[in-house]
């Protein structure tokens, strides 16, 4: 398409635009690419001031840029169409939409597939090769199971919602609308209960469930655990990276992000929009407020407040750690410094 069209489609995000200033800047744009792998036709993102080397040596035909008037400038001199918003990631993360759409088979039931007779598949629905579908499931209008994927008895699935290969949901868990699971992810699996006695460990049944409310999207070989009573609860718009470990009996609320390697220990309690970035680690019982965020490798081991981001191991507030840091890398000095005045002190 036209970069004309393009930016018209895009125009409830679109703040500035380069057809505005440099009336013959508008190329056919036939797909998206990385900044540094661009080609002549299509379209790439700059994410700020910092990638602005980019602009020199870049053959992409137009560019979606942050607010920066040098960005923009600098693009068209080089005769760069550009775009412009307040969110431009989001600008960004719109234009590909416009030129990818993922896979999506026709809807229908395999041969190959087990449905249990007492099981409810509404319309539209496609069942993969080799699912198993068990008694007393429901799922919804609209939802995509791809092949080998298994369900337990009494699940519930939401309308629109996507269940990715070979992933595997256990018995009573309730799934909401919209929602993605993708490849290898085991969602309502056994909490890690076990009672320690003189004989050896005591399993501790898991009788509880998992609710899943509606858009929560579970990355890869994910695992979130059902409790051995109640429920484990993932808030609406929640994001779970791959490869991470939600505990039994944990509470997570709405659009919360967890990257990578993230794990929860058994009833933590996760307030709205908080972010865990990779690799945090949260213990038992831990609760952490809305807007709250963790830095990478993070260990939480104490309740954190609303808005507060904290960094390190033992999780201390992020200015602390920040001061430490700049400390750390001195240490030697200080060291040797330490030593000349014990020295002089004669105290050692």
């Amino acid at each position: 398409m036209k970069f004309s069209e393009l930016a018209s489609k895009l125009g409830s995000e679109t703040i500035a635009c380069s057809l505005e200033k440099i009336n013959h800047l508008d190329p056919d744009i036939q797909g998206i690419a990385a900044i540094d792998e661009a080609k002549p036709g299509t379209l790439s993102y700059i994410e700020g001031a910092k990638f602005a080397n980019y602009l020199e040596t870049t053959d992409a035909s137009a560019l979606v840029l942050p607010m920066d008037e040098t960005l923009q400038n600098l693009a068209g001199e080089r005769g760069i169409g550009w775009l412009s918003g307040k969110e431009p990631r989001l600008l960004f993360a719109k234009a590909i939409a416009l030129f990818y759409q993922p896979f999506q088979p026709t809807a229908k039931i395999h041969s190959t597939s087990v449905v249990h007779q007492t099981a409810k598949v509404g319309k539209n629905v496609y069942l993969g090769a080799h699912v198993v579908v068990e008694a007393g499931v429901k799922i919804g209008d609209n939802v995509y199971i791809y092949p080998n994927v298994v369900i337990y008895p009494d699940v519930e699935i939401g309308e629109n919602t996507i269940l990715h290969a070979n992933c595997t949901i256990h018995e009573r868990s309730q799934i909401g609308k919209s929602c993605v699971i993708h490849s290898g992810a085991v969602i309502g699996g056994e909490g890690f209960g076990f009672v320690p006695t003189p004989e050896g460990w005591f399993k501790m049944e898991q009788s509880g469930k998992i609710v899943l409310e509606d858009g929560v999207e579970v990355g890869g070989n994910t695992t979130v655990d059902r409790p051995a009573v109640g429920e484990t609860r993932i808030g609406k718009n929640t994001k779970l990276d791959n490869l991470v470990q939600v505990g039994h009996g944990c509470k997570i609320g709405k659009n919360c992000a967890l990257a990578a390697q993230v794990g929860l220990a058994g009833g933590v309690n996760l307030g709205d929009n908080v972010i865990l970035a990779g690799q945090v680690g949260v213990a038992n019982q831990a609760k952490i407020g809305n807007g709250a965020i963790a830095t990478a490798q993070a260990g939480v081991h104490n309740d954190i407040a609303a808005g507060e981001i904290v960094s390190s191991s033992p999780a201390v507030p992020n200015k602390i750690y920040l001061k430490a840091s700049a400390i750390y890398k001195r240490l030697p000095e200080i060291y040797q410094s330490l030593k000349q005045i014990q020295r002089k002190l004669n105290l050692r």
